[in-house]
């Protein structure tokens, strides 16, 4: 049995840190060969994909066996890693999978739900569940929404890792020029979102896998910043969910498993759904070190359960 990982190079991958990693070597312990490539590996002929693909042995992270040109078929499962921006080389990579997914080859995320699904865009689908939010590319209408809500986050749309997140008062001076620079003269939408204050309480990631929550964690902004992303120098926390996060998953969850978004993380801020990642989540290491539990591993035996 083999499968496959799209990611970005390996030499870029931190082992002590980095989900994919986790993934990768929990696939091995399963006694599942692991093969890595880039997107740049992935080819096209005719009707079938195919790819460059490197068989790695993960523990002790990392050493490569062999390189080889094989069928996209050959794999049982293929997992699309390879973090944003989903950019034409992200987006070139997920139809040249549909050609293995159309023969039968298991491809995670689904390729056309990773295209479908932007990680700002796609939780407006449970607007319900989120705070007041305005997507546009208006100066006027985003000034309005933000004196309407008095305080707002600004969000790029292609954003990732609280990358480009801007928080404005409504009464600052230059709102109007900040909001025709993040969006380049009202050509880009943007979203913006009533500011939570309970942000500083931290902001949860809850990872989903089939459905199911797998574990989380709480993301707790470092001093003098509101962004709680890891990547921007949030600490993370142990946590518990509520009764209200359990009934968002909840909600959540039969509509991830009819777009086959396979493994998600989602943000929660103060009870409130933030966003939706489904490209590359992250969070697997930080909530095994909390939970006390292997948690890739738990991920690996819930895949071999649905592919069985």
């Amino acid at each position: 049995m083999r499968h496959l990982f799209v990611i970005d190079p390996l030499d870029q991958i931190k082992p002590l840190k980095d989900s994919t990693a986790a993934l990768m070597q929990a696939t091995q312990r399963a006694s599942i060969e692991v093969w890595a490539c880039t997107p740049a590996d992935l080819q096209a002929r005719g009707d079938e994909g195919w790819v460059s693909a490197m068989h790695v042995l993960t523990e002790p992270w990392v050493s490569k066996k062999e390189q080889r040109n094989m069928p996209l078929i050959d794999f049982e499962c293929i997992w699309m890693r390879k973090d944003p921006p989903v950019d034409e080389v992200y987006l070139y990579a997920t139809h040249l999978l549909e050609l293995a997914e159309r023969n039968g080859v298991k491809v995670l995320n689904k390729p056309s739900s990773l295209r479908a699904w932007n990680e700002k865009l796609g939780s407006l689908r449970f607007s319900t569940l989120m705070a007041p939010t305005l997507v546009a590319s208006r100066v006027e209408q985003l000034a309005n929404f933000a004196k309407e809500q008095k305080e707002i986050v600004l969000k790029p749309i292609g954003g990732r890792a609280g990358q480009g997140v801007i928080r404005i008062n409504s009464e600052a001076p230059g709102l109007e020029a900040l909001l025709e620079l993040v969006t380049d003269q009202e050509r880009l939408p943007i979203m913006a979102q009533r500011f939570l204050p309970a942000v500083v309480e931290g902001d949860k990631r809850i990872l989903l896998v089939n459905g199911e929550v797998l574990g989380a964690i709480n993301r707790r902004p470092k001093s003098g910043d509101f962004r709680s992303n890891l990547a921007v120098g949030g600490n993370p926390e142990p946590t518990q969910l509520t009764k209200k996060e359990q009934l968002i998953c909840d909600q959540l969850s039969p509509v991830l498993k009819q777009h086959g978004l396979f493994f998600v993380g989602i943000d929660v801020i103060g009870e409130i759904l933030s966003e939706i990642n489904v490209t590359s989540p992250t969070g697997i290491r930080e909530a095994e070190l909390f939970m006390e539990s292997p948690l890739a591993d738990h991920v690996i035996k819930s895949l071999i359960n649905t592919l069985r």
